[in-house]
């Protein structure tokens, strides 16, 4: 008489990944960009452009993201659904490291494999993976999730010491986000037990940080700021703390800065906010614990800045997705209702950003080759006056004509600009990004 075999212990993850790509299909198959700054890094790539290792005293300094971002923009630009392939790809390798995590820690399979697809389409998640602006959050959100995993996995606390000193070191070449990484660990040995390998991970990841600050605090606190939203302050954290929790049962909005400018939706996604906890807290208190410890660990280093930005929260995403998995089992009746109304608004307001993810690639695989067709031919002293149309969000046209050195070869600069209200223009930007000459 035959038994059944137990799956393979790599059947369950590559079936975590193959899903986690399926799932994010609309996303590999953008036809273009979502943002200015993947036009402006594929010019970079062509002029070749070099981004220093050693350079400590720039403002942002990622020479691990910045090369890579090159690399692949010089290979993939001209072929955008391939590029976002590879961060779907990217994201889904993260998806499956975190089903191995929670596995380590003891999940079982269905619930941790429920909540690293959860993480995938989550709003945060959906938002990192396709936009290739995002690649600095999905590289050192693995290296944690890689360590993390490397941790469980080693008795002795030498090898944790060692992976997590390098690990760190590689995450910091990517954002300054790992940063969070210490803090993690630390819960990680709070909640695993308090095994001193954790400790000694720990430890080792907060001096490769600790000697990362000390070279860099100088710059950080004081150097021009490359935007608004790197301005630091003690007084952010209460509002980006909560603009992050409140954000992904909002399904309409977009991004995560507009969180509180619609009060009447904030106010129910808070109900349902305070409705999940309720449910963590019955289940038990040590996952309400991890998921408010857990995210204020992930989120450390973005809490202080002035704006809140969806892939800040990357890190996020992944501990409450598997938190919130992990609960339903032990979770009540209610408290499941409680959950499935967060999760299913979480994955809707995912689904809902990866489709408008997809319509600004759709508008500048347009817009783009338009402008730059529109510029080459124009006979009139420069700029190039466009309007924005009906049916297109302003946003979008202003992001696509964001200091864009040239496209396709063609020199855009400053010689192309919105019109302002009551001037004339020589072209309308149509709703698919086309556009049509007004004289």
């Amino acid at each position: 008489m035959e038994t059944s075999r137990a799956p393979k212990p790599m059947v369950m993850p590559v079936l975590v990944f193959a899903l986690a790509c399926l799932l994010q299909l609309p996303l590999a198959l953008n036809p273009g960009y979502y943002s200015h700054d993947e036009l402006q890094w594929a010019v970079h790539a062509v002029e070749g452009v070099r981004v220093p290792w050693l350079d400590v005293s720039a403002f942002q300094y990622r020479p691990l993201t910045f090369n890579l971002w090159m690399r692949l923009s010089r290979a993939l630009f001209d072929t955008p659904m391939l590029f976002h392939a590879v961060l779907v790809a990217a994201g889904a390798l993260n998806a499956m490291l975190l089903f191995a995590v929670g596995r380590g820690f003891g999940m079982a399979s269905r619930p941790a494999m429920i909540g690293a697809l959860a993480f995938v389409l989550s709003p945060y998640a959906v938002y990192t993976h396709g936009w290739v602006g995002c690649i600095a959050d999905l590289l050192w959100v693995g290296c944690a999730l890689l360590l993390g995993l490397w941790v469980q996995h080693v008795r002795q606390a030498l090898p944790a010491a060692w992976a997590a000193a390098l690990l760190t070191a590689i995450a910091l070449l990517a954002k300054e986000a790992a940063f969070a990484i210490p803090p993690l660990l630390a819960l990680a040995w709070w909640f695993d037990g308090r095994k001193p390998k954790w400790c000694w991970a720990m430890l080792a990841s907060g001096a490769v940080a600790a000697l990362y600050l000390g070279l860099r605090l100088d710059v950080l606190l004081h150097a021009p700021r490359e935007g608004a939203q790197y301005t630091l302050s003690l007084a952010h954290v209460p509002q980006r703390w909560l603009e992050y929790q409140l954000f992904p049962p909002i399904v309409p909005l977009h991004e995560a800065i507009t969180t509180l400018q619609r009060p009447l939706p904030a106010l129910v996604a808070g109900l349902s906010w305070l409705g999940l906890l309720a449910a963590l807290w019955q289940a038990g208190r040590r996952f309400a614990a991890l998921f408010l410890l857990g995210g204020i660990a992930a989120l450390l280093p973005v809490l202080p800045l002035a704006s809140a930005w969806n892939h800040y929260a990357y890190g996020f995403a992944a501990i409450a997705a598997m938190t919130i998995a992990a609960t339903w089992l032990q979770a009540s009746r209610r408290g499941r209702i409680a959950i499935g109304i967060f999760a299913l608004l979480t994955v809707l307001h995912g689904g809902a950003v990866m489709w408008r993810m997809q319509q600004v690639g759709r508008i500048q695989s347009v817009f783009s080759p338009a402008l730059a067709d529109a510029v080459r031919t124009h006979a009139q002293p420069f700029p190039v006056v466009v309007r924005i149309g009906p049916g297109i969000k302003p946003w979008i046209v202003q992001r696509l004509t964001h200091d864009i050195p040239r496209h396709d070869g063609i020199a855009i600069g400053d010689r192309v600009r919105i019109a302002a209200d009551g001037e004339a223009a020589d072209y309308l930007v149509e709703p698919d990004g086309s556009l049509q000459a007004t004289r």
